[in-house]
Order: C-alpha cells, then structure tokens, then sequence
C-alpha cells in the first residue's frame, strides 16, 4: 500500500505546489487533487495548467493519489432540479477527463443524498427516488468511465444515502462493471457501524481507501479527531485491507484542520499512518 494525503488536508490559502512540497517533506508517496469551482484546477482547468501541476509533481518525485470534489454536495445527482443534475454530470465528466489527463485510476464520486444535516437547508430528497436517480446518473456516466479508462469510486459519507456496506455493495454490482467500485472512508463509517466489516463486505469492490479517525463519544462533525486518537480500530482495518489484497493508496483526509499551526497536521498524520502501515508496507 501506499501512502497519500488529501489536499484538504493543507491550510485553505496553500497553492498545490505548496502543497505538494509539503507532502513530499512529510514522507508521503502521493497527494490526492480535488476538482474545484474555480481558481486552481477548476472545472476550466487548461492543458497548461495539468502539464504545470505534472511538472510540479515529478520535480518533487511524487504521484496522485486520487482526485477528489466537494462539487457533489452544490450539485447532488439526486437533485429535484434537473439542472442541478446536469451540472453534476458535467462535473463528473471533467473529473474522468483530468484524472484521464494525470494517470489517475479513480475518482471520487458522491452519488447524491437523501439529506445531508450538516448543510443548512439542504435538500431532502425521497430514498427510493434517490436510489433511481443515482442509478441512472452513473449508468449514463460508466460509458465515459469506459472510455478514459478510469473508474468511479462511490465513497460512503454522510448523506443519508447507501447506508450499509450491503447497500452500497448491491448499488455497485448493479452496475456490472470494473469501473464502478467504493471509494472507502474508514472514518465516515464509524458513525454507524465498523470500517473493518465495511472492508471484508466490499471486498474487492474497494478501489481507493481514505483515512480518518473518528470519536463516537464526541458525535458529529465534531467527532473527527487526529488519527490513532479515534474509535477506528486501525489494526483491524488493516488486517481486513490484506485479506482482501487491497494494495492502492491509502490517504489521509484530515478535518478540521489545527487552530494554530495548521501545517502541522500533515506532519503528524504521516507519522501516525506510519505506525499504521509499518506491518503491511511492502
């Protein structure tokens, strides 16, 4: 397995290229790039620009991990407003086009939700017209997965939405096809279940790993705490990633970011992961 960094990890003022220096000097083999509105690597991105971010990856000897949006929560796929799920679709197929672009096996996609309560006034949508609309959505985006070689990775998150591993597992072999799987989130499980049964059910299906720790007694958003210092029984998970043969990036998304400091989460999260790795690194 390799070891990766979410770029939502980093101070919300860094440029990627600070950002993948940084990851570099923290001991990461990979940073995961997140797909944005706009500014950098938005959903205008030119040619030059990934041929920059290429340029500043290989001077600094270090790979994507992934490529990531949070576009998915302005635009759900389970939106009411077909415009809205048009948007969605266009952002998805940028993001297939970029990862294309950069050698990225896997995207991260959030299908749509049911409601989502940490967004004020979100849109509650009726669970089985969610499922309907979340299939349709990627059954008419698997082709241009297809095609750029690159497969969709239904991450499990707050939403209200494919809830179980048995749920999500059924939803991804609904599909028949290599290039739909999970984009696992240890800690996003923890809520409401145990990311190392979450492994063993999805089996191969899994395609890309996110790690984060989580603290049921805290609960909400609140519960996200530094890694090791959670309820995630990481030697567990592990042992359930190598059952299964995983051998991808595991990558940390680290929220909220430090107070003071912020810079130092990302230190600190590579020596925890090293401790989590250290009996499985090849």
């Amino acid at each position: 397995m390799k070891k990766g960094i979410n770029i939502w990890s980093f101070p919300g003022n860094s440029s990627i290229a600070d950002c993948i220096w940084t990851a570099k000097k923290a001991g990461f083999e990979g940073i995961e790039l997140s797909l944005n509105g706009e500014g950098e690597l938005s959903l205008s991105a030119t040619d030059q620009e990934i041929r920059d971010i290429q340029g500043r990856l290989e001077e600094a000897g270090i790979e994507i991990a992934g490529l990531a949006t949070g576009l998915y929560w302005d635009f759900p796929m389970t939106s009411a407003n077909t415009e809205t799920r048009t948007k969605a679709l266009d952002v998805c197929k940028k993001q297939l086009e970029l990862a294309s672009a950069f050698g990225v096996d896997t995207i991260l996609v959030i299908p749509g939700a049911v409601g989502v309560d940490f967004i004020p006034d979100s849109e509650v949508t009726d669970y089985e017209v969610a499922y309907e609309r979340a299939q349709e959505a990627i059954a008419y985006l698997l082709p241009y997965a297809e095609s750029a070689e690159v497969s969709i990775g239904i991450e499990n998150v707050w939403n209200k939405f494919l809830v179980s591993p048995l749920e999500l597992r059924t939803f991804i072999d609904s599909f028949q096809s290599k290039y739909v799987g999970s984009y696992f989130d240890v800690g996003n499980a923890v809520q409401s279940g145990y990311p190392e049964q979450w492994v063993r059910i999805l089996g191969h299906r899994i395609k890309k790993v996110h790690f984060k720790d989580y603290r049921r007694q805290a609960g909400g958003l609140h519960g996200f705490v530094d890694l090791l210092a959670g309820d995630v029984n990481y030697p567990a998970v592990m042992e359930a990633l190598r059952m299964i043969g995983y051998d991808n990036y595991v990558t940390a998304e680290m929220i909220p970011p430090y107070t003071h400091h912020s810079e130092q989460i990302v230190y600190n999260t590579s020596r925890a992961m090293d401790a989590i790795l250290e009996r499985f690194i090849d």
